[in-house]
């Protein structure tokens, strides 16, 4: 009978496998040597921590070859899912580390906003190599779908469904495990294809065309052009932008619907109401703002407003104007509540998530209306996500308010971090709402020249903000209750 591990060794197994898969993604920018020949220079920075990580990752793997796995207990799922992060950036990092141009910090930072799909930089893309510029991309497309979807797709285990749900899915598309994280890096492979060829007929060049449709669809918004997509000065680029951030930004159920034909499931299902409502209601505002503060045309005023209302809340984080410092300050505003807000949950999207928004309204619209009823009547509440109508108990709502208010106080803290170094309240929460909501817009004050404590403390946002806050603090606490107890 097969020894079983569990515990550190189970982690540190599941580790192996990780390290291998992660050594592999390291070599796949080397295929663009093939068409740039001339950067061939900065291949061994890929290389050597690719190969590293692959012969450490099958060395630990042979260590508990023919050991059965045990389920894993107590946190140790959130544990598991914060150390595949950690590794993916700290190994990610050693690329941008061993050209000599990035210090360790700048390469944890632009890792770990390639990973969370945030898309704040310190590399100038004017002068970046193209091989550098490729693996931001694939960054972009590995946080997208989630280290652990890629791992359910590579290895088939029995147990992994709490890693897969540890992470922020909760859209189990098929009954089989295995089937749905292949299902749904199917979809969104496809719908990059598709806006590489729309992108393309666009006028956009192929090397551009695909490194863009990765960063939409991902919502993650590095882009290979200094000045963003509005450095194209294409509407039709923007249009297919728009699009793809859309799609990215929605719950993969509702691409399921999509491509069944269930309309009606779509409509009804309560993040699509509130992302039309709040379209309906706040692009007219911004409008206006642009429109009479900053003195634009009408319909420069409209392009700009739906643009960059749909990059804050799908929380890509491109731009179509020259500097987003400059837009009216109300503008700004409303971009850091739109960020904070994010998108559907089990998209790729960062953000509080809309279902949390609606069941924070409508747990208090249901609160203020039970008080004002006979408290013998029992009224059930009821929600309409994932295809079906589900009864909205008062779990549900403290559930989600928790998470906001916990989310809004790290919003605050990190805010607060970044006014120390003599940057305004406002600049402050903007760019601290793209690094927790992994947005990536930027009034300038993270970059290649900022403060190390500024980088760490985007660090810190964009991790907590793709992973969700829950899962880190639960990591936290079992990673630390062995020291209790000594």
């Amino acid at each position: 009978m097969a020894k079983t591990i569990s515990g550190w060794r189970l982690i540190i197994s599941y580790l192996g496998v990780f390290a291998i898969i992660i050594g592999i993604f390291l070599l796949v920018p080397l295929v663009s040597l093939i068409f740039f020949p001339s950067e061939s220079q900065y291949a061994w920075c890929f290389v050597v921590p690719g190969l590293i990580s692959i012969a450490l990752g099958y060395i630990t793997a042979m260590c508990f070859k023919g050991m059965e796995k045990d389920r894993l207990k107590n946190h140790e799922d959130a544990v598991l899912v914060c150390a595949f992060w950690l590794m993916a950036i700290l190994i990610c990092a050693l690329p941008f580390l061993l050209t000599r141009k990035y210090d360790f910090v700048q390469s944890l930072f632009e890792a770990t906003s390639g990973l969370t799909t945030t898309g704040l930089s310190v590399v100038d893309v004017a002068s970046c190599p193209h091989i550098f510029l490729l693996f931001r991309s694939l960054l972009l497309f590995a946080g997208g779908v989630g280290l652990v979807l890629i791992l359910t797709c590579a290895i088939s285990d029995k147990y992994n469904l709490k890693l897969y749900m540890a992470e922020g899915h909760q859209d189990k598309l098929l009954p089989n495990l295995v089937k749905s994280a292949r299902l749904i890096l199917s979809i969104y492979s496809i719908y990059i294809l598709l806006g590489t060829i729309a992108y393309v007929c666009s006028g956009m060049s192929v090397f551009d065309s695909i490194c863009t449709s990765i960063a939409s669809v991902s919502t993650g918004g590095f882009s290979n052009n200094p000045n963003s997509i509005g450095g194209y000065h294409s509407l039709a680029i923007e249009i297919i932008t728009i699009v793809l951030m859309c799609l990215g930004s929605t719950n993969f159920v509702i691409h399921l619907y999509l491509i069944r034909g269930q309309f009606r499931k779509i409509w009804r299902h309560s993040e699509v109401r509130f992302f039309v409502f709040a379209t309906l209601f706040v692009i007219p505002i911004m409008v206006l703002i642009c429109f009479f503060d900053a003195h634009m045309s009408l319909g420069d005023s409209f392009r700009v407003s739906a643009f960059q209302f749909f990059s804050s809340i799908t929380t890509t984080g491109f731009q179509n104007v020259p500097s987003v410092a400059a837009l009216p300050s109300s503008m700004k505003t409303i971009m850091i509540v739109l960020m904070l807000i994010g998108g559907g949950v089990g998209s790729t999207a960062g953000g509080i998530k809309q279902y949390r928004v609606v069941s924070v309204v409508k747990g208090s619209f249901a609160s203020i209306a039970h008080r004002s009823q006979n408290y013998k009547i029992v009224k059930h509440e009821f929600i309409y996500q994932n295809g079906r109508e589900i009864i909205f108990t008062k779990d549900d709502f403290i559930s989600s308010a928790s998470f906001m208010a916990a989310y809004l106080l790290l919003f605050l803290t990190g805010s607060f971090i970044f006014t120390l170094f003599g940057y305004s309240l406002s600049d402050s929460m903007f760019e601290f709402a793209s690094s927790i909501g992994t947005v990536g817009l930027s009034v300038g004050i993270t970059g290649f020249s900022a403060h190390p404590v500024i980088l760490l403390t985007s660090i810190c946002g964009m991790i907590l903000g793709r992973l969700e806050i829950v899962v880190v603090f639960n990591a936290l606490g079992k990673a630390i209750r062995p020291f209790r107890r000594s």
